[in-house]
């Protein structure tokens, strides 16, 4: 069973009864920097170059910027920055739904709770243990298990789902060795709970930050308190819940404004917790069963806007993880990997017991329709074919406490050459040994050693070392 790094998090005083988005100022910052100069584009680009973040001041003015040219610009810097800091491993994990029931009505979800066709389930714990297990033999090593906002699926529940995933083991050594929790916002108390259950991150997004709009869109349920959930962050890092997961839903709102209010979130964070999220997410809204909204977003925003929205906050907080989900296809998916996004989902379910039946009856009771159908080892790959790139499976660093703020201060010493390369090969030689199609394996082998001889000599040792531990059977081998 994994262990967790104590990590005890000075929380400064904060007032949770008043909000932290000065929506004037990030409307100023928007409005002051209409129409930038090529000159002002280009000298916040020299500045991300040197990986240390962008001022929301500096992130408008690309935001703003109309210049084809000075966007092409802006996908260059992010290639570079993505490179530096993460090189060319992706991090794989799939979504695992334990319960679609939900008691709030937010009116671009299908999983609202005035949705009546929705068909609706919550996982028994045997249900979960065969879905772990279909997870495991397609190679996953992570898992974000997703609840609905539903008194059924509180704390307690939650926690037991959790082990029931982590005790799940294949024939052939595999095992979830990390779990990320996505679920209702809680108190400090039920966050120390959930902690307990050794979860890597805690993510919740707040969907929307303009609180107009926020209080349009969710009409009924404990997810209207805009303020409850926008410090849903403070109270699990005060838990001391390393790890945390933000994200908006980009089409409620202007994405310009959104975008800069999820970078105050990030500043607020780092400044009251001491500590900016590990990871941001960048959903779209996709149809939903029973949701109007969601076939029409207010604010739609198409891919060319995407992609300079991934890039740009690929600038603006350089070493936090961006995720893509299966919502988008996978031709953008693969654009966007080289634009700075770190994690994907692959072969992914939204509906709870998605993975055992694939009826139509589980795609009435999906969260949203999904853009990337592929499965898990087709995914792999094309990303070693198309993107060169290495599907990692790595959890050493959680397992090794390099969480939270540690993790930030040896990514900031970019330590990705010393762990994260020669764990993610390692743990790919795993999933090729284990799980691949032949096909894979031939790509999949060729590229390790590809990687390997790149490296310098005494790292190249240690790395076929560890590998040739694996191809005699060993298993969780990381550094």
């Amino acid at each position: 069973m994994m262990t967790t790094q104590e990590h005890s998090i000075s929380i400064a005083s904060y007032d949770a009864k008043k909000s932290f988005i000065d929506e004037q100022a990030i409307w100023a910052a928007i409005n002051n920097a209409a129409s930038p100069s090529a000159e002002q584009v280009r000298q916040v680009l020299d500045k991300a170059r040197q990986c240390q973040g962008l001022s929301i001041e500096e992130t408008a003015l690309l935001l703003q910027n109309q210049n084809k040219q000075l966007d092409d610009e802006l996908f260059t810097v992010a290639r570079e920055i993505k490179n530096t800091i993460y090189g060319n491993r992706i991090v794989l994990f799939a979504p695992l739904y334990v319960s679609n029931h939900c008691a709030n009505s937010c009116s671009y979800c299908g999983f609202n709770a005035d949705n009546h066709a929705l068909k609706r389930k919550t996982l028994k714990q045997e249900e979960i243990r065969k879905e772990v297990s279909i997870l495991e033999a397609m190679g996953h090593k992570r898992i974000l298990a997703v609840y609905g906002e539903h008194p059924r699926n509180n704390v307690n529940a939650i926690v037991d789902s959790i082990r029931t995933m982590y005790s799940v083991k294949d024939d052939k050594g595999g095992e979830i060795r990390r779990i990320n929790v996505n679920c209702a916002p809680m108190s400090v108390s039920d966050f120390k709970i959930l902690k307990t259950a050794e979860i890597g991150t805690y993510q919740c997004f707040q969907e929307t930050y303009h609180q107009a709009t926020y209080e349009s869109v969710h009409l009924k349920g404990k997810k209207k308190d805009y303020l409850y959930r926008l410090y849903a962050m403070h109270r699990a890092m005060e838990a001391n819940i390393d790890d945390v997961g933000i994200g908006a839903l980009f089409g409620l709102y202007d994405h310009r404004f959104e975008l800069l209010a999820m970078l105050t979130h990030v500043a607020q964070l780092e400044t009251i917790c001491g500590i900016g999220p590990h990871t941001i997410s960048f959903p779209r809204i996709e149809p939903a069963h029973g949701s109007e909204l969601s076939e029409k977003p207010p604010y739609e925003v198409d891919d060319a806007c995407f992609k300079r929205l991934v890039a740009i906050t690929r600038l603006a907080v350089p070493y936090t993880g961006l995720i893509m989900s299966t919502r988008e296809s996978a031709g953008l998916r693969k654009e966007l990997l080289e634009l700075g996004v770190s994690q994907i989902s692959a072969g992914s379910r939204t509906a709870p017991g998605g993975y055992q039946d694939e009826s139509q009856e589980q795609f009435d009771a999906e969260q949203f329709s999904l853009g990337d159908h592929r499965s898990m080892d087709e995914i792999i790959y094309e990303l070693v074919t198309e993107s060169n790139a290495i599907p990692s499976f790595c959890t050493g660093c959680y397992r090794k406490g390099r969480t939270g703020d540690h993790f930030i201060g040896l990514a900031k010493k970019q330590f990705i050459g010393k762990f994260c390369q020669p764990n993610a090969l390692i743990t790919f030689k795993e999933y090729l040994n284990d799980y691949a199609g032949p096909k894979t394996q031939a790509v999949g082998t060729a590229l390790i050693e590809r990687e390997l001889t790149a490296m310098s000599p005494a790292r190249e040792r240690n790395v076929r070392n560890c590998l040739a531990k694996t191809e005699a059977g060993e298993r969780d081998i990381y550094l």
